[in-house]
């Protein structure tokens, strides 16, 4: 009976994916944006050559329209929307940087699937012609609550035929790479967190959930990343920045853990909830 009043849910909010070309696959909700998902390779006129990417979510609108997430900020050539990725990807070969996308890139390789709620896509991990890690990226979309709308992106990592070791960034103070949101121009900008407000710029503290509030064009918005309690390392910590970034990283940096390794045939899941809305209430 719950099934059925969720998919006549959906019919009703005619919530619907479709294939925009130019490697961009667009949800909407009745007729309406919702968000983006780049399963193929962007680029923003006038960004560098080697800042181009794919396989990130971009844009994100609230249910009044309301676009957030900033792609190809100038102060951040490779930050990307909704996006994930570690400052250190290390093999038996050498280590690479698939957050600045230096020696290793994602790549688009299959879709598994594209209906009502939910698409899922396969992408590679490629460092040259070689895929060190298979990714699959899921999406699933709730239909909108008057003012919120909530969606879930489950992450599937596994490396291929040997380790991959997975680091965030080893400045002093710091360890951003992980679930990452970089926020568009705005005003009154609010950071706060599970745990109550952040008044400035934040690493290294653990939250259940993190979010940032502020007006765009007039008009307010709200965004909350909401990692699932149960993933490996949770709760998190965070980096916060005023300027417009909300960063869950994984795995951290702690007396105890500084690294996660993939192993060959033993799937790393991470999943985050991600709320937008119209309002600061979520």
């Amino acid at each position: 009976m719950h099934s059925l009043i969720f998919l006549l849910a959906l019919a009703a909010h005619g919530l619907e994916w479709k294939d925009l070309g130019d490697g961009r696959i667009q949800l909407t909700e009745a007729g309406k944006p919702y968000l983006v998902y780049n399963a193929g390779p962007q680029l923003k006129p006038g960004a560098p050559e080697d800042r181009r990417r794919c396989c990130y979510i971009f844009p994100v609108h609230t249910p009044a329209g309301v676009s957030m997430l900033d792609d190809f900020p100038k102060d951040h050539y490779h930050h990307r929307g909704l996006f994930w990725g570690w400052p250190e990807v290390e093999t038996a070969a050498g280590k690479s940087d698939i957050w600045m996308i230096k020696g290793i890139e994602p790549r688009f390789v299959r879709r598994i699937q594209m209906a009502g709620p939910t698409l899922e896509v396969e992408n590679g991990w490629y460092t040259g012609a070689k895929r060190i890690v298979r990714e699959t990226v899921r999406i699933d979309a709730k239909p909108s609550n008057r003012e919120s709308r909530t969606f879930t992106v489950t992450l599937t990592l596994e490396a291929l035929g040997e380790p991959v070791t997975l680091r965030g960034s080893h400045e002093k103070g710091k360890s951003y790479g992980g679930f990452s949101a970089r926020f568009a121009e705005r005003d009154a900008t609010t950071l706060s967190s599970a745990d109550g407000p952040v008044a400035k710029d934040e690493d290294l503290i653990p939250h259940r959930w993190a979010q940032l509030q502020a007006v765009y064009g007039g008009r307010k918005a709200t965004l909350r990343i909401t990692p699932g309690a149960g993933d490996s390392g949770a709760p998190y910590q965070w980096c916060l920045r005023q300027y417009g970034f909300v960063g869950a990283s994984f795995p951290g940096r702690t007396n105890e853990v500084q690294s996660y390794t993939l192993q060959p045939g033993v799937p790393l899941r991470l999943q985050f909830s991600v709320t937008v809305s119209d309002t600061g209430i979520i």
